[in-house]
């Protein structure tokens, strides 16, 4: 078996050796290709792929200006091994531990997340431009639920009350920008949404706001998106990229040159946040371009919704240097990630929500767990006698201390920046924002 060829083509297509049978000359290897959406024999590999969609469009995609492969990844890691771990991967790994490495570890994360987290602050804002969604005003074919739109109508007004967003029709986009383009008094900067999906951010806030360029950056295909209201939205330009935020190089998009744009992302799993940042800092663009890759768009501000910290990986990780300053390495910070599971692998909103969230964070951040070491043979039986709420409030300070050594990231890289609890937790427990804009 493990001297079968890879078969030649991209990561698009997913492969395994899927069966084997004998026949009465021994036994008779039988590969089948398992794709996406199809299996095949190997000795049909070529024909399926000159009809392969996945094969075509990997292909089509890898001519683009604008694709470089892992150009927002993040630099590799010196040492040989695994590049990223899977969450059970993660989850063995602490169930390894000694039960004093396991405290220790607790014991840290509450001693980091007291000291660095005390500035996440309630910041729940629904815009008076935002009427026509939050009172259901707008075309009934769209789409409604509740709770994602006061998710999206909190982001635009965290936006709004930074300073990168005005309700005023006159200048809906603010923020000082150096381009040596003209641009008219009348054009708004584009909008670029990370991680899109169906594109109802951005439908929202095009909506509410007088938005003229859209970007929608999305590597799976959706149902039902917003694209259709928006191409039929008066002097709007709708794009959608279907690539991996990991391999966009967004100076060369074409309809991006000269522009200023805000970037959003509601709900940017694990690594995309890393990834989108690097995509829209072109000082760290540029650790994978040429010198002659100066950028040529311009961010003025970003806001991005945070989640699924379980995802992250150390090797996409945006500001590892702060990590390790707070004495959290690559084992420590794998085993964080899988902690933040915690958060939200129960309904935890009544028992978080409100005032008793608070206090009970601030006692559990004082407590030790020493006193266990010896009631419990394993870390396994630790994790499982402990209560739930205790569970998840360990999770969200593992979800603060990952958020904010981004939020440390862009302080470094001259941007304004703000890290806030945009809606309460029974809405969405993922409801950290990281909001952003150029310092004048």
């Amino acid at each position: 078996m493990d001297s079968l060829p890879y078969p030649p083509f991209p990561t698009c297509c997913r492969w395994e050796v899927a069966s084997t049978c004998c026949t009465k000359g021994g036994l008779d290897i039988m590969v089948i290709i398992k794709f996406k959406s199809s299996s095949v024999l190997e000795e049909n590999l070529q024909s399926h792929l000159k009809r392969c969609p996945f094969f075509k469009q990997a292909q089509s995609l890898s001519l683009q200006p604008f694709y470089q492969e892992g150009i927002n990844a993040g630099k590799e890691e010196e040492e040989e091994g695994v590049q990223n771990f899977s969450s059970e991967m993660k989850r063995n790994a602490v169930r390894a531990m000694t039960l004093f490495e396991f405290s220790q570890l607790i014991n840290k994360i509450k001693s980091v997340h007291a000291s660095i987290c005390n500035d996440i602050r309630d910041s729940f804002k629904i815009p008076q431009a935002c009427d026509i969604w939050t009172n259901r005003q707008v075309d009934r074919g769209l789409p409604f639920q509740q709770k994602h739109v006061m998710q999206q109508a909190s982001i635009l007004g965290n936006l709004e009350e930074f300073g990168v967003l005005k309700s005023c029709e006159d200048n809906v986009v603010s923020g000082s920008v150096k381009s040596d383009t003209s641009v008219d008094k009348d054009d708004v900067p584009a909008v670029v949404e990370f991680g899109a999906g169906r594109g109802y951010l951005t439908q929202v806030l095009a909506d509410c706001y007088r938005i003229k360029k859209i970007l929608l950056v999305e590597r799976k295909s959706y149902k039902l998106k917003a694209d259709r209201s928006l191409r039929q939205k008066e002097n709007v330009t709708l794009e959608r990229l279907r690539i991996d935020i990991e391999d966009l190089k967004l100076n060369a998009v074409e309809s991006l040159q000269g522009v200023p744009y805000l970037a959003t992302g509601k709900h940017l799993c694990g690594p995309a946040t890393d990834m989108t940042l690097r995509c829209c800092i072109s000082k760290q663009c540029n650790q994978h371009n040429d010198a002659s890759s100066e950028s040529t768009c311009h961010l003025i501000g970003l806001a991005i919704a945070t989640c699924c910290h379980h995802l992250c990986q150390w090797k996409h990780y945006i500001n590892k240097r702060y990590m390790l300053d707070l004495g959290i390495g690559k084992d420590d910070f794998n085993a964080i990630t899988w902690f933040t599971s915690w958060a939200v692998d129960a309904d935890h909103g009544s028992d978080l929500c409100g005032t008793g969230w608070s206090s009970d964070l601030q006692i559990r951040e004082k407590e030790h767990v020493e006193s266990d070491l010896n009631t419990y043979d394993e870390v396994k039986d630790m994790v499982k006698n402990m209560k739930a709420v205790d569970r998840a409030i360990i999770g969200f300070m593992c979800k603060d201390i990952i958020d904010f050594g981004r939020f440390r990231w862009l302080k470094e890289h001259e941007f304004e920046s703000q890290l806030v609890k945009y809606v309460p937790s029974n809405i969405s427990p993922e409801n950290r924002l990281l909001v952003a804009r150029q310092k004048c």
